[in-house]
């Protein structure tokens, strides 16, 4: 187990709410919380509340006349298109700017219970809002929370942050935020911008030197393509980097049920990679590791489990994937939303890749993938692309 694990969570957290009909519903972290008490994984670790991030903090990456627009569509629920509030994406609503900023302050608590030692592993599920840039919103995003605690880590003096990016959808405001800045490794892994939003995430994209990392992968790649890929690329990168801190968005909407992207991956693909960064985080950041939620849009069948896996994961208590759901989960899972729940902590998949260091093939997609990244970055870390 872990030695000093902090979770997080305050029911405020559930504001952060565009309204109905909107994918970003506030009730998946709401069934990943009771679904993590239920299974026990909350009492192997500190709970810990949250206040709002700070104006001050929030302009650790954001511009001050931003967070004023954001502010006063708070105060009106009136949109500010300038602002990026008010489209389809991002509806002006009644205390976004509270709401976001709560957000943020679990993040942004998280840095500060892992960059003073209060912690070893710290976790906000309701963060990973990776898309908000530094003067709009964007993506269902308002503000970039992960941003904001790396921002504020600097500040504290820290040299080598990385952040790696599960999301389906490329890690854009994160990287835009630190595209150049040495300092902040960017790792993303995502669906190709060719066919899913943002549209970026090429991995020609390099920030200063090579230090933000795209790994654009095929629609329709699964576990052992996406597993491939990952170990390829992320492992070298991180042990070459040797951050002081690992921050983690854990976006579960590269599921195969999920209704906004075209990736593969099943619920026990997404487990053995929270497993893989634990352990890097042991490996190469001394165990200093802060995780975020982030996009995931199949609200019941994949958020609550993925997420509790991640928790387990974090407090060193990973779950057996043959655990069945409580029945006081499902009872509230058909209470919240009509919907019929899993039995399962699995998909019943047994994920398995071949290693990208015993040869690839040139004709295949996920590899050609692969040897994009490694070719454009590598270099620049002293690495060899090639296997």
């Amino acid at each position: 187990m872990s030695r000093s694990v902090r979770v997080l969570w305050d029911d405020a957290l559930t504001s952060y709410d565009f309204g109905p009909g909107h994918p970003l519903a506030p009730v998946r972290v709401e069934l990943t919380m009771a679904l993590a008490r239920e299974l026990g994984v909350l009492d192997a670790v500190e709970m810990a509340g949250c206040v709002p991030a700070t104006d001050d903090e929030l302009a650790l990456v954001h511009k001050r006349d931003y967070i004023e627009a954001v502010k006063r569509v708070s105060a009106t629920g009136r949109p500010d298109r300038a602002a990026g509030l008010g489209t389809e994406d991002n509806p002006a609503f009644t205390g976004v700017h509270e709401a976001s900023a709560l957000i943020a302050g679990a993040t942004l608590a998280a840095a500060r219970a892992v960059w003073t030692g209060e912690a070893e592993h710290a976790a906000n599920v309701a963060g990973g809002l990776h898309h908000a840039m530094a003067s709009t919103a964007s993506g269902f995003c308002v503000y970039n929370d992960p941003a904001v605690a790396i921002a504020w880590m600097l500040a504290q003096g820290a040299t080598r942050i990385a952040y790696v990016d599960v999301d389906v959808h490329h890690g854009d405001g994160v990287q835009a935020l630190f595209y150049d800045d040495p300092r902040v490794l960017t790792i993303s892994l995502h669906e190709s911008p060719r066919t899913l939003f943002p549209g970026t995430g090429f991995p020609e994209e390099l920030g200063a030197e090579g230090t933000a990392v795209n790994v654009a992968l095929p629609a329709g790649c699964g576990d052992s393509g996406w597993l491939r890929a990952f170990h390829a690329v992320v492992p070298p990168l991180l042990r070459e980097f040797a951050p002081e801190v690992l921050v983690t968005q854990h976006g579960c909407d590269s599921h195969a049920l999920d209704p906004l992207a075209n990736l593969m991956l099943s619920l026990d693909g997404q487990r053995t990679a929270y497993a893989a960064l634990h352990e890097l985080a042991h490996e190469t950041a001394g165990g200093r590791w802060i995780a975020t939620g982030g996009g995931g849009y199949e609200l019941v069948q994949v958020v609550p489990r993925a997420w509790t896996h991640l928790l387990a994961e974090v407090a060193g208590r990973p779950l057996d994937p043959a655990t069945a759901t409580p029945q006081e989960w499902r009872g509230l899972v058909r209470e919240r939303t009509g919907q019929t729940p899993p039995l399962t902590m699995t998909d019943g998949r047994k994920p398995e890749f071949q290693d990208f260091a015993d040869g690839y093939d040139p004709a295949d997609p996920i590899d050609r993938a692969i040897l994009a990244t490694r070719k454009a970055v590598f270099p620049f870390h002293g690495l060899d692309p090639l296997p």
